[in-house]
């Protein structure tokens, strides 16, 4: 399967003549006018104060009024802002870093050490004189699992081992080449939620792909609790 290049944009594409008015602020690199727009782009003044009002409700421009220290009707300035349009690469960029990392002979521990990393920033951490339980814990993770866009459903306890159902991969298409590089970097972010919330439960294991939208975490409650 033919990877595609580009990701799908993120923001509001913008063609034509809306575009070439936001292309002007762009190379301008200062506040313009609505006139200075016409004329740069050749439109009517009405038509370019239309298009750079429709940029500014699409967070593309910003306008302001002019200061002015003498008497007289302050001019309304535009300037270029918010995201540049075109397309984005990150799909590519990841697929890149993490066939890096696959390279490299300790890829598996590394790639669980970097997540670990990750989890311990991400998780809502404990108070110093707060004794996290492992419900709370996993509750904590759940959160952050839910915030990355995993969609988990916790299951049921039994026999001090729960189940936690990841029923979407935001990384999909990565792990589905990367498997032991991606899947070991989730691994290693719970694990590392859980070692900074000091409780007494642990990530043991990811089953990854049990189906195209489902993977399996699994979580040992006999751990000591940890300091």
């Amino acid at each position: 399967m033919t990877m595609s290049l580009t990701d799908a944009r993120p923001e509001k594409a913008i063609d034509g003549r809306r575009a070439d008015v936001l292309g002007m602020l762009r190379r301008a690199g200062r506040a313009c006018s609505a006139a200075e727009t016409a004329t740069a782009t050749g439109l009517h003044l009405n038509t370019a104060r239309f298009h750079l009002d429709a940029l500014v409700a699409e967070g593309l421009a910003e306008r302001n009024v002019e200061p002015r220290d003498v008497p007289g009707r302050p001019r309304i300035l535009y300037t270029a802002g918010g995201p540049v349009p075109g397309p984005r690469s990150y799909k590519l960029l990841a697929e890149m870093l993490t066939g890096l990392v696959a390279s490299l002979a300790d890829a598996g521990p590394v790639s669980v050490d970097a997540g670990k990393a990750w989890g311990r920033h991400l998780v809502q951490r404990a108070a110093p004189s707060e004794q996290v339980d492992a419900d709370e814990a996993i509750a904590r993770l759940s959160h952050v699992l839910d915030a990355i866009g995993f969609r988990p459903e916790v299951g049921p306890t039994a026999k001090k081992k729960t189940e936690i159902r990841l029923r979407h991969c935001p990384f999909r298409e990565v792990a589905e080449r990367h498997t032991d590089v991606v899947c070991a970097v989730h691994l290693g972010l719970m694990q590392g939620a859980l070692e900074e919330l000091r409780a007494p439960v642990d990530a043991t294991s990811l089953e990854p792909l049990v189906t195209p939208d489902l993977c399996i975490a699994r979580l040992d409650h006999d751990v000591p609790a940890r300091r």
